[in-house]
This record gives C-alpha cells, sequence and structure tokens, in this order.
C-alpha cells in the first residue's frame, strides 16, 4: 500500500519536505481482536507537526530516532477491511471511525474507561498510523457510523474532535445560564468546541482570535461575541463580563503568550481549560491561593465521548469544516497548516 513516512525529525519545520510517498507492508492481522480499517480519511493536526519538530521525542521516542521510519496520522475513519476471529458486531464495509489509543483493555485506566491514559500504543505517535491506504487497529478502537456521516467529513472528530468536546463539555457541567466562556482559538479544534458549547449550554460564548476569518467561522458555529486578539483581549473580555472574567476559558493555542492572558481572562473560582500547547504555564502560587482559580489539561477523550460526539455530528448539531487533500500531498497539507492556510481541518484522502 502506500504511504507517508517520515524519516528524519525537523526540529525548526524548514525542510523542503517531511514525509515521503512510499510503497509500505500492508497491515496484518496478529490478534483475533484486530481490525484492519481502510482509511476513507486521515486528519491533519498540528501535533502531527510537532512530532515532525520532535516535540514529542521525550514521551515517544526517548532514544533520538529509533521510532523512525514512522507513518504518522492519529485521526482516522474508514471501511472496516479485515476482522479478527474474535472481533463481533463488526463487518466488511462497515464506516467507521477509530478512537486515536490502542490501549490493551486490561490495566485499571482502561478498565475505568480513560483508554487515552491507559497502557499500549497510539498510532501517528509512537506506532504507525494513518497517513496510509490501511490501518490496523483494536475492535475496542471503533466506532459505527451512522449512514449519515462519511468516514473522510469526519476523521478529525477522533482526535481533534474528540479533545475539543471533552474540553467543551468539562465546562459546560459547571456553566449556568447568564455566565460566560471564552475559546482562545477558533481555529481546528475551537470551532468545534463552540459547536459543543451552543449544543450543551446556554452560556455566552466570548472567542478570542488574530485572524478575522477565524472570527467569521466562530460566528458561523454560534459565538456570541467576537473579540481580535490584537493585544487588548483581556481588556476586552473583563469589560465583557463587568470586570469578573469568564467562568471557564478554553484555550486551543496555549503559546504566543495566550497561557497568561487566558488565565487573567478567567474569573476567580473560575477554570482555565489548556489544550493546545507550545509555553509553560507560569502562574505564582499565591495568586492561585487568593484566586482560586483552576488550571485543567485536556487530552484526548474517552471512547464514549467519541460516540456523544457521533450523536451531536448525527443530528447536525456539529459540523466540521474541512479542506481536502490527497494522500499524495501530504507535505503540501502540512505546511499550509503550519502557515495558518487552513480553515477547519485538512484532511487526507487516500
Amino acid at each position: 500500500m502506500k504511504a507517508q513516512v517520515l524519516h528524519k525529525y525537523d526540529d525548526e519545520l524548514t525542510a523542503p519536505s517531511w514525509l515521503s510517498l512510499e510503497d509500505v507492508p500492508d497491515p496484518v492481522i496478529s490478534k483475533a481482536s484486530d481490525v484492519i480499517v481502510r482509511i476513507g480519511g486521515a486528519g491533519v493536526c498540528r501535533t502531527d507537526l510537532h512530532v515532525i519538530e520532535g516535540v514529542w521525542r521525550p514521551h515517544m521516542d526517548p532514544n533520538g530516532d529509533a521510532l523512525l521510519p514512522l507513518i504518522l496520522g492519529h485521526e482516522n475513519a474508514g471501511w472496516v477491511e479485515e476482522i479478527g476471529p474474535e472481533v463481533e458486531g463488526l463487518k466488511v464495509g462497515d464506516p467507521v471511525i477509530v478512537h486515536p489509543k490502542i490501549s490493551n483493555g486490561t490495566c485499571l485506566a482502561c478498565r475505568r474507561g480513560q483508554d487515552m491514559h491507559g497502557e499500549g500504543t497510539f498510532p501517528g505517535l509512537d506506532a504507525d498510523g494513518g497517513y496510509a491506504e490501511a490501518l490496523v487497529t483494536s475492535a475496542r478502537n471503533i466506532v459505527a457510523l451512522p449512514k449519515t456521516l462519511s468516514p473522510k467529513d469526519v476523521a478529525p472528530y477522533s482526535d481533534a474532535g474528540l479533545t475539543a468536546y471533552r474540553a467543551a463539555k468539562k465546562a459546560t457541567r459547571h456553566l449556568m445560564p447568564g455566565e460566560y466562556c471564552v475559546v482562545i482559538g477558533a481555529g481546528g479544534l475551537g470551532h468545534i468546541a463552540i459547536q459543543v458549547l451552543r449544543a450543551m449550554c446556554a452560556a455566552e460564548i466570548i472567542v478570542v482570535d488574530t485572524s478575522g476569518a477565524s472570527l467569521q467561522l466562530a460566528q458561523e458555529c454560534g459565538a456570541d461575541h467576537l473579540i481580535r486578539a490584537d493585544g487588548g483581549e483581556v481588556d476586552a473580555v473583563l469589560s465583557l463580563t463587568k470586570g469578573h472574567g469568564a467562568e471557564a476559558v478554553l484555550d486551543f493555542v496555549g503559546e504566543k503568550g495566550t497561557t497568561a492572558k487566558g488565565i487573567a481572562m478567567t474569573r476567580n473560582a473560575g477554570s482555565y481549560y489548556v489544550v493546545g500547547y507550545g509555553e509553560d504555564v507560569q502562574v505564582p502560587t499565591v495568586d492561585l491561593v487568593i484566586t482560586e482559580k483552576n488550571i485543567i489539561g485536556n487530552l484526548v477523550g474517552t471512547w464514549a465521548e467519541l460516540t456523544e460526539l457521533m450523536e451531536l455530528a448525527h443530528r447536525g448539531l456539529v459540523n466540521l469544516e474541512t479542506q481536502e487533500f490527497k494522500l499524495a500531498d501530504a507535505n503540501d497539507a502540512l505546511r499550509a497548516l503550519h502557515h495558518g492556510e487552513i480553515k477547519g481541518r485538512a484532511v487526507l484522502v487516500p
């Protein structure tokens, strides 16, 4: 099969290309619970750029380049191609979306439903992923798609959408009518979170972004207030919230100063949810004590939450803005993402 393969890290992201299109062996069933998925769409994520630049090396590849060569791609959807002898409830041809973490299913975290914290592999990060024509995964990772949803249209939900859903869902559990939620960054994840917030709570949604196009997308997704990130965004949020700040702030950027600004936008006893990453969070402990602000990290969501998100998508309450690229054009998609030229999410289609 054809696949896009990473052979070398690029710390500065300056190489003319990062991946090479190659013929690689087809995936095979090695466990009775394995499922081979014919890829219909693979999402292009900023995490893929972070993998290329080596940000994940200390966590996934501590020996330097022992994992390479590696097929990227952790946001995958397609059709069941082959199933192991113990797989039930799936048949060849079924449209599916794939939860990104393949856990062993028996560790304590897995048994509690927190597979993303369980023992196992994360295709696209520490094992071959879906920038290819096919992918092997586990039956416990599969979520069947309703006929209303096409794999290429929903692939980014498996990580970007799921992460945004998990963070927004946490916030909706404490947001009341008349309260405020700030979304920093209305790009690939942020525009999903706005729709989840609109579907699941009655708080007013304030969106902050540097891009006029992203703010326009935010308005289309249901934002109540739009703020251009031009240096005065903290004061603008405080003005809208009568000087108190928002009860919840969801930061989908997590770098270039947004962490300090996001915490400053958060009301006393409110919660700052950090999703994007790239810089350190620095807060004096005395400030945390006095303000009782919560700082909450967010990884990807659970299998159950991916199922919940697919229900919202099926009902038309959440829609994903996508831009399609051919698998052969993966480097173009990654470069466009790196330069902020993607509206919503890029998807590779074999």
